[in-house]
């Protein structure tokens, strides 16, 4: 008679929502494995099944062998902060955002919470979105199917048919929300309310990826848990169109880069506006995915992946705060703080 025990697993690697979804998609095919509850607000993972005599460590070491981003222990992980990270990220991420703003004086970008973002910014927030969230949402997607079509021997076919997917996705679907956009009009204090949002979700973000305060993660937003794993459960379909499927269902995965993103596309009105902003955002998105398509580069496996996430968390912070304040200037709540 099988035994159905519940066993506690402590996770490493879980930086937003996501890692919950694509933690119990990889682990629930387990032969053993009954059911799965992954826990981002405690770095946990529960496991109902049938593992025999194994003990806690072998569960998990046989388990983790299913893992492809994230690896599972018996004992808690010790947290501690690293103060020498943020040494070496904080000159990074400001260097980063001096780079930003000279940009900017020669009009090249401008940030979120201005009156028109370029799509010179939208292609920068893909790369910061694509070297962070991004790169635990869709990376793992994408590592996922890549395995799936690499053990039938097509190797450089179906990433090619993701990236498109994904690209035409982006400009057809932000298109269309720019285009219900029109259908209302925002006046100053929505747009106001969209450029606080955006913000918010971003300050989030940025805080997440210091990995220093646990309790902010189950604050991040993200779509509803059961339409994450119905588009997770594509990449286990073997067929000559999947690839593509999955690139485009890449435009609903809880990325709050993405999100934010879509947010400011509804305020555009229009569909080309819409559809060319979430295109040069994707654009953005593209070489860090195409590197982990082609060369199953993890940012999340190296040894300063620690310095990494803090930069790109920094990053997104300033970029936050700077939003923020844009809007508060615009309704004329504060006088302007930032003239260059």
């Amino acid at each position: 008679m099988s035994k159905n025990n519940k066993y506690t697993f402590f996770v490493t690697g879980m930086h937003c929502r996501a890692c919950e979804h694509l933690i119990e998609d990889e682990l629930k095919e387990h032969s053993k494995v009954s059911k799965i509850k992954a826990r981002l607000n405690t770095n946990t993972v529960e496991i109902w099944g049938d593992f025999g005599n194994a003990t806690q460590t072998e569960i998990a070491k046989e388990l983790s062998n299913k893992l492809t981003k994230h690896s599972i222990s018996s004992e808690k992980n010790k947290r501690k902060v690293d103060l020498g990270e943020f040494a070496i990220a904080g000159p990074i991420a400001l260097g980063f955002i001096l780079l930003f703003i000279l940009l900017q004086k020669f009009g090249i970008v401008n940030l979120i919470g201005s009156n028109d973002v370029t799509y010179g910014t939208a292609f920068i927030i893909g790369i910061v979105a694509s070297l962070s969230t991004c790169m635990a949402v869709v990376g793992g997607l994408l590592l996922s199917m890549s395995a799936t079509f690499a053990r039938e021997g097509d190797k450089f076919k179906p990433q090619m048919l993701f990236h498109i997917g994904r690209i035409l996705s982006f400009f057809i679907f932000g298109g269309t929300v720019g285009m219900l956009g029109s259908t209302f009009q925002m006046g100053v204090t929505g747009t106001f309310v969209l450029g606080v949002i955006i913000g918010l979700v971003m300050l989030l973000l940025g805080i997440n990826l210091l990995d220093v305060f646990r309790f902010t993660k189950r604050l991040q937003p993200s779509m509803p848990k059961f339409l994450s794993r119905k588009a997770l459960s594509v990449t286990n379909i073997n067929h000559t169109l999947t690839p593509a499927l999955v690139g485009v269902i890449t435009f609903f995965l809880p990325c709050g880069f993405t999100q934010s993103m879509q947010i400011y596309t509804l305020s555009t009105g229009n569909f080309l506006r819409g559809g060319l902003t979430m295109l040069a955002f994707a654009l953005g998105t593209l070489p860090a995915l195409s590197l982990v398509s082609f060369s199953s580069l993890s940012i999340r496996n190296s040894s300063k992946s620690g310095i990494f996430f803090k930069s790109a968390g920094l990053i997104v912070i300033l970029f936050a705060v700077y939003n923020i304040i844009n809007s508060l200037v615009a309704v004329g709540w504060i006088p302007p703080v930032f003239n260059y």
